[in-house]
């Protein structure tokens, strides 16, 4: 067993390591801490040869609601240095887990909004229970999903990623699985089953030919790691200026006070 930690769970399964988002009580919302705390597992899990997949998911009805509303709060009244140093954070966990060396496989276990849909694109294979709902709704702030961009355009496609970016719609998994954001969409009842099935054919194959499978994957998409941290570079220093700039601060000020934002018609 990995150590525990109060934001991030880990069991291990034989080879298999069950991590659990463990912030039930805000939809397992990101903060600063959650972000680190998985940071720290996956570069354990990395370096551990007695792992051969992960399996990521969510504790209690949620997936992973996004941005904790107390650390956008916080970053709000931050300088524009500071939330670029924190969207660099994040973006090391996105790039952590899409150039994790082993299997990932999402367990969408219910909603996912905004980050927790980037991590849903940096897993290798997701399978989501019928009743899930994503959304990329960042530009309702006055915002733009910057860092996780990368991830979720390389999974559903540049097209569909000028939709559901500029919109800010919520969908449901049946559209996900529409625009190849989730591989499977089961029942509630069936998503342990169904993931159990994957893994099991993960687990049938070599461990270093699955592995060259994915770098092959890489490798021919032109994705290297040494380039995604240039683009997220870039991307952090977006998000850091658009948060805050006058209409993002207006758009999370409208989304705290529950009301709506002076851009919006």
């Amino acid at each position: 067993m990995h150590p525990p930690s109060p934001t991030v769970t880990c069991q291990l399964s034989g080879v298999i390591a069950q991590i659990r988002l463990n912030r039930a009580e805000v939809h397992n919302a990101f903060d600063d801490h959650l972000i680190a705390a998985l940071i720290h597992l996956l570069e354990q899990l990395a370096h551990d040869d007695a792992i051969r997949v992960i399996v990521l998911s969510g504790e209690g009805k949620s997936f992973s609601a996004g941005a904790d509303l107390q650390w956008m709060q916080r970053m709000a009244a931050a300088s524009e240095m500071d939330n670029r140093a924190d969207a660099e954070k994040l973006a090391r966990l996105m790039r952590t887990l899409a150039f994790f060396p082993k299997p990932t496989l999402a367990r969408v276990n219910g909603p996912a909004f905004g980050g927790g849909v980037g991590l849903i694109a940096c897993c290798d294979i997701a399978i989501a229970v019928d009743s899930a709902r994503f959304g990329l709704t960042e530009a309702r702030l006055g915002l733009a999903p910057a860092v996780i961009s990368p991830y979720v355009i390389d999974a559903i496609g540049a097209r569909q990623a000028r939709r559901w970016f500029q919109t800010a719609e919520q969908f449901d998994a049946t559209q996900a699985l529409r625009i190849h954001l989730v591989h499977e969409v089961v029942a509630a009842d069936q998503l342990d089953a169904t993931c159990d099935r994957v893994l099991k054919a993960l687990l049938a194959n070599g461990p270093s030919a699955v592995g060259e499978c994915k770098h092959l994957v890489d490798r021919s998409a032109g994705r290297t790691i040494e380039r995604q941290r240039i683009i997220d570079t870039d991307n952090a220093a977006l998000i850091a200026r658009l948060r805050v700039s006058a209409e993002g601060q207006e758009g999370l000020s409208a989304f705290l006070e529950k009301r709506k934002a002076s851009y919006s018609l």
